[in-house]
């Protein structure tokens, strides 16, 4: 049965611009990190995919490593866009990532050309693409010099397999020098991928931060994990649930659901009910109050998740009040897993 998206997709969801360029990108955006490998069912893959569309969720952000097993998720997604979304391209905005370990060998990672152009490459033919939207430096390789690793992206953009280039989990200094570097070979940083959420907000501190540098820079920001991992969500409020990621042993490590981390969320939880609110539809509010960050990536394991969690867009923003009490509780909680990369 042929796909057909719902007309009215355009009015659910409002688009942001990203930095100073020309792309908008959807407020919400998919993540796959999870629920499009093999582990899971095909059909679900192509449920979640459809609905997202319906809601206005038109940007999808992969990465080569993705899975289960690695790769997986490239193939699993390229086949839906495939058979599902083929005459759908053009609204759609495609990423993926090369950078963390993706096959055995010293070119099976990193942030030298051969890996970066190499691993597009693979994802191309896994997508069934003759291009992706963003491609991604997917972690700072203090190993290779980000001058060759710039090199590489921008011959991406000129060589027509890219539309744009972006960086993930950067410090503030590195993502400025980076920044300079892409502008003086004509390919403008199109975005940096950070974690971020109200248990996690590296990217607001130091002289400048990153947001001030996306800001003086004019790239874009688009925050992963804002629902941190899951913990910004009610499900871990009266223990630890079977089946959830704490048992699985995915994104949540020890230390991470402590009791002062729980008794954040509580608080949080509390404010979210008083404004109506779920927490992650909360959540998501908060990281989207900053006009420098341009969309958060969720995930999702069923369509009625998307429901709930894109809410977020119809809700009043948060006052001054509101973010002052918020204040109180969104603190580090330890979160920051991609913490070598973006603090070298």
């Amino acid at each position: 049965m042929s796909y057909t998206p719902a007309p009215d997709r355009y009015d659910r969801m409002p688009h942001r611009r990203v930095g100073r360029s020309g792309l908008q990108l959807p407020a919400v955006s998919l993540g796959t990190w999870h629920n499009f490998g093999d582990d899971t069912p095909l059909v679900r893959q192509r449920a979640l995919l459809q609905h997202a569309f319906d809601l206005g969720i038109t940007h999808i952000d992969i990465a080569n490593g993705y899975g289960p097993p690695a790769g997986s998720t490239e193939r699993n997604v390229g086949r839906i866009l495939a058979e599902d979304f083929a005459g759908l391209r053009d609204e759609l905005v495609i990423a993926t990532k090369a950078g963390y370990p993706f096959f055995a060998g010293p070119h099976g990672t990193g942030g030298g050309r051969k890996h970066l152009l190499g691993s597009l490459e693979h994802s191309l033919r896994s997508l069934q693409l003759d291009h992706v939207d963003v491609f991604y430096m997917h972690r700072f390789d203090p190993e290779t010099p980000l001058e060759e690793t710039a090199s590489a992206l921008d011959t991406a953009v000129r060589a027509g397999k890219t539309r744009y280039v972006g960086i993930s989990s950067f410090s503030a200094a590195r993502s400025a020098e980076m920044s300079e570097l892409l502008r003086q070979l004509g390919t403008p940083l199109l975005i940096h991928q950070p974690s971020y959420s109200m248990l996690n907000r590296w990217v607001e501190e130091g002289e400048p931060s990153l947001l001030d540098v996306a800001e003086q820079q004019g790239f874009g920001v688009i925050a992963f994990s804002a629902l941190a991992q899951g913990l910004l969500t009610t499900k871990y409020l009266d223990g630890v649930p079977e089946g959830s990621r704490a048992t699985q042993g995915k994104t949540l490590r020890e230390g991470m659901l402590s009791e002062a981390n729980i008794e954040r969320v509580r608080a949080l939880n509390t404010l979210a009910e008083r404004r109506g609110q779920t927490l992650p539809q909360m959540a998501l509010s908060w990281a989207l109050r900053d006009a420098r960050v341009t969309s958060v990536l969720i995930g999702a394991s069923r369509p009625e998740q998307l429901d709930d969690t894109v809410r977020c867009v119809q809700a009043p923003d948060l006052t001054a009040t509101e973010l002052a009490q918020i204040d109180e509780h969104a603190q580090d909680g330890g979160l920051n897993m991609w913490a070598a990369s973006s603090g070298a």
